[in-house]
């Protein structure tokens, strides 16, 4: 009996296991299909055979990504004169009026960063298929008085970046797939975690671009879980807009 016991336990054991690793691909497969959903409504395949510019806080930016390859520039004009900044596969450069500029290697990464962070939100929700992303869908829930799908985004740390650790929370509107809201936790310049809400949502060549208000919280330790009930108990406060202006989109056949 003994005997039979512990092989039971080690049935029951293979079981359990396969139940939850047959959840869990339940959940991840629900999170893919949802955002595969929203990523066709904001553009599709639009936004990887597009050349996309606009400007951001007095800056010009163009951004083009594909699965393969991606190429964001940013430029303004500042005290040393006019600056180019360009992130691509094969790393980051400054020029400052036409020259390729030396930079030490935190200044190089500080600047990359910024640069990606302003093309990752823009591109949204395009980029939540890339192979470091960890999907999960954690379900309905009402927002404003609509239901929406709410999918939580993780990273891999191989392939996941520097900010590897930082985790996402988007509420996609359960009628039209749109990503209406975000919140985020983030570890550079001391850390911190936001909330977004979309507004001016517009289509430019067939792509969804909107703006967005940006909100912190009192408590900037608290988790990205907790975002919604404050926002909702009005206490986060309006930190900033995100506003894209001047929008261009060129289509590459």
């Amino acid at each position: 009996m003994r005997k039979f016991s512990v092989v039971l336990l080690k049935n029951m054991g293979c079981a359990l296991i396969f139940l939850s690793a047959s959840v869990a691909c339940s959940l991840e497969s629900e999170a893919d299909k949802i955002i595969d959903q929203s990523i066709a409504t904001h553009g599709g395949e639009r936004f990887q055979s597009a050349e996309i510019s606009f400007d951001f806080r007095d800056r010009q930016y163009e951004i083009f990504k594909s699965p393969e390859r991606f190429r964001y520039v940013r430029a303004f004009s500042g005290e040393a004169g006019r600056i180019v900044d360009v992130l691509d596969n094969e790393g980051f450069t400054r020029k400052i009026d036409g020259e390729e500029v030396d930079l030490p290697d935190k200044d190089k990464d500080a600047y990359a960063n910024s640069v990606n962070s302003v093309a990752y939100f823009a591109f949204l929700p395009y980029g939540l298929n890339d192979p470091a992303v960890i999907k999960t869908h954690l379900g309905e829930i009402q927002l404003d008085g609509k239901t929406y799908e709410l999918i939580k985004v993780t990273f891999e740390k191989e392939g996941g970046g520097e900010d590897y650790d930082d985790e996402f929370l988007y509420w996609i509107n359960k009628e039209n797939f749109r990503m209406d809201f975000m919140a985020y936790t983030y570890h550079t310049d001391g850390g911190g975690v936001r909330f977004r809400k979309a507004k001016n949502q517009r289509e430019v060549s067939g792509i969804l671009f909107q703006d967005y208000d940006n909100y912190k919280p009192e408590d900037e330790t608290v988790s990205v879980e907790e975002m919604q009930p404050l926002y909702e108990e009005g206490k986060l406060e309006l930190l900033s807009e995100i506003l894209l202006e001047n929008i261009q989109v060129e289509l590459i056949q």
